[in-house]
């Protein structure tokens, strides 16, 4: 599961959850391509 913040820090969307790492990869990339100008700052839970 990945959290969407903006640039105030406050979430702005959840997704759903992975069975693997790999899965949820794949949904933050694919968030990448969707919103191109979104700026991407990677945090380690």
């Amino acid at each position: 599961m990945f959290n969407l913040k903006a640039a105030n820090n406050q979430v702005i969307g959840t997704s759903e959850s992975y069975e693997t790492a790999a899965s949820r990869d794949n949904g933050i990339e694919s968030v990448k391509k969707n919103a191109p100008a979104a700026e991407v700052v990677e945090a380690t839970a």
